[in-house]
């Protein structure tokens, strides 16, 4: 998400669009809507954008009323074909650059895409948030929120925003982190709060920010989404009260639509192109460490066998 922001904002886009350009994609996304209906409800998947996408308004025209500092002159866009960048589409007529490749082709080129380095990207974070879930669940009480912190309102959606800010995590990961917190007991509104928060603001994030839009910018970024987070926290309990749902009955509650076997199947092509976004993640981490060991190991032994 970061490196599409700074093109954009390369390719001339303000302030206020860049910032609604950061808020609205981590939780409108074809991936984090999907998940959050799988392992949440509908109810939860319809607020997530929705909440989304009212901040990032709100953020942008905040961002362009208060900071009127932004007065870049725009700059070409990047008309490079995306599918095998052929062409940079700089003297290509629009017409023609639009028909250097079949439909076919399109669709092949983002399946690829999809299957290689979109998922490439978030798997890892993926399994991590599984994986939080998991000791979320083993080793919470389940009456732990409603003993010392309460269930919901505003105490505990600061303390969700508080958890969510910092935290690097991406949208699709903390989707499942969010389920584990409401069947521990925590309301769907202070659940949205740690979704809204957390994909949207973390310290590699904030540390971009500042070197692209500036300290005000960013100031008035992180006011608008705390803000927009805990309204909109607030706003959907009292939707789950005036419905009489109980989101701890609904939790996981779609994904009984599709059959068994289906699930199974799902799963599995998952963990199938889970395999290699994996390997090579362990391998940068690990092999990275290794070669540096060694190099500094070497440098070592010339400086003593001189």
């Amino acid at each position: 998400m970061l490196p599409a922001a700074v093109s954009l904002r390369k390719q001339g886009a303000n302030k206020g669009a860049t910032t609604a350009f950061l808020i609205s994609t981590p939780e409108s996304g074809v991936d984090s809507i999907s998940v959050t209906y799988a392992l949440m409800d509908p109810v939860m998947t319809v607020a997530r954008p929705v909440a989304a996408f009212f901040t990032a308004v709100a953020a942008g025209i905040a961002e362009n009323v208060l900071d009127q500092a932004d007065r870049e002159i725009l700059t070409s866009p990047d008309l490079t074909c995306p599918v095998d960048a052929c062409c940079d589409g700089q003297d290509c007529p629009s017409k023609e650059h639009n028909s250097h490749h079949s439909l076919c082709q399109k669709v092949r080129a983002g399946i690829r895409y999809a299957i290689t380095e979109y998922w490439g990207d978030i798997a890892g974070w993926f399994f991590i948030g599984l994986f939080l879930a998991g000791l979320i669940s083993v080793f919470i009480p389940d009456d732990l929120f409603g003993l010392y912190i309460g269930d919901g309102g505003l105490p505990v959606m600061l303390i969700m925003l508080a958890m969510g800010m910092p935290l690097y995590i991406c949208a699709t990961a903390s989707t499942p982190i969010a389920a584990a917190l409401i069947l521990k007991g925590i309301s769907p509104g202070a659940a949205l709060v740690f979704l809204l928060a957390g994909p949207a603001t973390n310290v590699t994030s904030l540390t971009v920010l500042f070197g692209m839009l500036g300290k005000k910018a960013t100031a008035i970024y992180l006011v608008t989404i705390a803000c927009g987070a805990v309204l909109f926290g607030l706003a959907l309990d009292q939707v789950y009260l005036y419905l009489e749902l109980s989101p701890r009955a609904m939790m996981g509650s779609a994904s009984e639509v599709m059959p068994g076997w289906i699930k199974i199947a799902g799963a599995f092509i998952l963990l199938i192109f889970s395999i290699k976004p994996l390997l090579s993640g362990i391998g940068k981490l690990f092999f990275t460490k290794d070669n540096h060991t060694h190099e500094g190991g070497c440098n070592c032994s010339v400086e003593q066998n001189q």
